[in-house]
């Protein structure tokens, strides 16, 4: 008999590995559709002002040309603004032109070819404006964000007198920390396929949102949900920047109407960089007192984020929230304000926020502990808090001393010498770095059906997707447990919007919220499968209560004998039995403070004539509540820390400070970390089920390993060189002059 008992947790292949590593998993780009011809996307090369007007006849001419939209004559949406607020983008509704490399046009024609010459030789001009493309220039007009989280809380906060009582503390730090324009890169680009059926759309989309794609295109298009379907069955990672409905996945489908034939568009991996999102760039004063004894007096932490041209949208990264809640302090305050360029909307990026905010955060914190004398460790602990300090609640869980001390104790922290320079290997300067790690815990509502067929197998259905962090796999593990069926008895089918609604996989949130309803219908098709039984004569066991039977392979198992589930729908004269359950949230947000934690090492390698960096080990320990497979879950930790060593020394989007074009959009240029660069990383799981946040005490782990991660790097080599950068990328050139 197979075993169903505790799937849960168990380190189980990836269900769809085997179609990804054979070619046969197919993805949006990949769908055959008939009669398909293909767009591609104009874009402008002015940063500001707008179009004078086009001159298509060369491009109109040639072969397999279909049609060209532009704003003169592209249909009219019928509600633009049906889309997240924060994300809107330009979708050739007007003239206006408010960054470079922004959509002016969609060529269409017959093959991909067809479309990219034709595309090459529409002929745009322009008035040109007066672009803003220097942050710094303008940070004195920053603003406060009108819609900071989706409107979920306000941008600034405060709680005692931090400003009055920092000059009253033995240590104070009064200092800026940089983090750069990121782009997110996904080994697949954004694609969408779209045709029309009449009135009814169908798209196969690259998207971590089948249920907000959906919602986004029938609000645009004014049409009913119901005429809508959006499919993304596999996705080629996304990292955020496929959590919205991006102008192109909207242009594709005006393209198919346009047309009336479908329309297939694919992003080159330069347009990835201009079409949809990025982390902004930030500037982070921080300024920080203590007393002698290490207990923090004052914290102010004030975010400043690049954004683009208002009428975009708005997005705000929220790089200060982990200051309100992660250290005992009484004086605290933070303010987060937009400065705005023309450039393209930004946009989540795996860990928004928290990435970017505790690199200074935890910067400035090893900074307060080398002026203290004191281990960077012990002054975390000083500052220790069970509770959080801004909502003044207690934590749903909190696991983060026993992080440090394990990854402490793994990284052997304790034979640390704390003085700069001090450790060598030959002429290598040898740096050890520390900082904590935190990420919300997050769930939204979710809905899943469960159905079992006659000969014993089972489907269960999520509108959800599976981003490449092993859904499909987790899904099943927690239906098959469940349901006491075998895993190779169960299909978990996704990707689709005609499936019961599902999050965004976005904020570490798919298996805190999906599971909980693929669990509860799991368990409310037992319960009729049990009615089921109950209710026939043959079986015997009328009068009983459901709590008398179980379930197990296939099998209803009573008191005094065991019924086959077949049987039972046979004499029904049913050939299936299926049940849907929908779960959301309660009312633990109003009673507890939900975080995931962790805690980061990192070393480092630095050479002195050559000011080369290397991570050479590093060790993350993480309490992120039940883990549900402890194979994805390994993998999830050690990718997020492989993006934060990125972080620290490589990834960095360079604009032309005169025309506002990035001007290393490929990933020859963006540099990012490859085997070489990446060391033996070491992923401690803290064992701490947190069943205050969710049933299956989970909670998600797709942001928080990065967390940190750049923080404890350039820690390191402050420890390995005594030069303190506070910006990132730390590159050579930061260190090689002081070395």
């Amino acid at each position: 008999m197979a075993m169903t008992e505790d799937m849960i947790g168990r380190p189980i292949d990836r269900i769809d590995g085997h179609l990804k590593v054979t070619g046969a998993a197919r993805y949006a780009a990949e769908f055959r559709v008939p009669g398909v011809v293909h767009a591609v996307l104009v874009q402008s090369t002015i940063a500001a002002g707008s179009i004078a007007g086009f001159d298509l006849r060369e491009a109109q001419g040639m072969p397999g040309v279909l049609a060209i939209i532009t704003p003169d004559n592209a249909a009219r949406l019928s509600h633009p603004d049906k889309v997240p607020q924060a994300m809107v983008g330009p979708l050739l509704q007007n003239n206006d032109v408010l960054f470079n490399g922004q959509h002016v046009g969609v060529v269409i024609a017959e093959t991909l070819e067809q479309a990219q010459a034709a595309a090459t030789a529409v002929r745009v001009n322009y008035s040109r404006g007066e672009a803003s493309t220097s942050m710094d220039a303008m940070l004195g007009q920053a603003y406060k964000p009108k819609h900071f989280r989706n409107g979920q809380r306000p941008p600034d906060s405060n709680r005692g007198d931090p400003d009055g009582t920092f000059n009253s503390g033995a240590v104070k730090l009064d200092t800026t920390y940089v983090t750069p324009i990121e782009h997110h890169n996904p080994i697949e680009p954004h694609a969408t396929i779209a045709a029309w059926n009449g009135d009814k759309l169908t798209v196969w989309t690259t998207t971590q949102g089948i249920s907000g794609a959906h919602a986004a295109l029938a609000g645009q298009f004014g049409i009913d949900k119901a005429d809508v379907r959006v499919l993304c069955p596999y996705l080629g990672a996304g990292f955020g920047c496929k959590g919205n409905t991006w102008p192109p996945a909207t242009l594709a489908a005006l393209a198919a109407r346009t047309v009336k034939r479908p329309v297939k568009l694919v992003l080159t991996r330069a347009q990835m960089f201009t079409s949809n999102g990025y982390r902004p760039r930030t500037i982070q004063k921080l300024k920080i007192s203590s007393d002698i004894n290490g207990a923090l007096v004052s914290i102010r932490h004030d975010g400043f984020s690049s954004m683009s041209q208002p009428s975009l949208g708005e997005f705000c990264e929220p790089v200060a929230l982990a200051t309100e809640m992660l250290y005992a302090c009484p004086n605290v305050a933070v303010t987060h304000r937009l400065v705005a360029l023309n450039a393209a909307l930004p946009t989540y990026m795996r860990a928004p926020g928290e990435a970017s905010g505790v690199f200074a955060l935890e910067s400035a914190m090893d900074e307060v502990a080398v002026g203290l004398k004191m281990d960077p460790i012990e002054f975390r602990l000083r500052n220790y808090t069970e509770t959080d300090p801004h909502e003044n609640k207690p934590f749903a869980s909190k696991a983060l001393r026993a992080c440090y001390q394990q990854g402490a104790k793994a990284f052997g922290w304790d034979k640390r010498s704390a003085e700069p320079r001090s450790i060598r290997d030959g002429n290598i300067l040898i740096g050890w770095g520390f900082a904590t790690s935190t990420y919300p815990t997050n769930r939204m509502p979710s809905a899943a059906k469960a159905r079992m067929d006659r000969d014993g197998s089972v489907v269960v259905q999520c509108g959800t997707q599976d981003i490449g962090t092993g859904t499909y796999t987790v899904m099943t593990q927690v239906a098959s447990e469940t349901l006491g069926v075998p895993m190779q008895r169960i299909r978990f089918e996704l990707g689709d919007s005609n499936l019961p609604p599902a999050p965004v996989s976005g904020g570490s949130m798919t298996v805190a919220s999906v599971a909980p309803s693929v669990q509860a219908a799991c368990r409310a098709l037992l319960d009729k499968i049990k009615d089921l039984a109950l209710a026939d004569a043959n079986a015997g066991w009328r009068g009983q209560s459901r709590d008398a039977l179980r379930i197990s392979d296939g099998l209803v198992i009573g008191p005094d004998r065991r019924v086959p589930i077949s049987a039972l729908l046979e004499r029904g004269n049913r050939s299936f039995i299926e049940a849907e359950a929908a779960t959301r949230p309660g009312e633990e947000k109003q009673k507890f403070s939900m975080h995931a934690f962790g805690a980061q090492f990192a070393e480092v390698r630095v050479d002195p004539d050559l000011g080369e960096i290397r991570v050479s080990r590093f060790v993350g320990a993480f309490d992120a509540g039940h883990i549900l497979n402890a194979k994805t879950a390994r993998s999830q930790l050690i990718g997020g820390i492989t993006y934060g060593i990125g972080m620290a020394l490589l990834e960095e989007t360079l604009v032309d400070a005169e025309t506002g074009r990035i001007v290393n959009s490929n990933v020859a240029e963006y540099l990012m970390p490859v085997n070489a660069d990446v060391p033996d990383i070491q992923a401690i799981v803290v064992p701490n089920d947190d069943t205050n946040s969710n049933p299956l005490g989970a909670k998600g782990i797709g942001e928080l390993p990065m967390v940190g991660v750049a923080a404890a790097i350039a820690n390191a080599v402050y420890h390995a060189t005594g030069v303190r950068v506070r910006k990132v990328p730390i590159r050579i050139e930061d260190v090689l002059t002081e070395v």
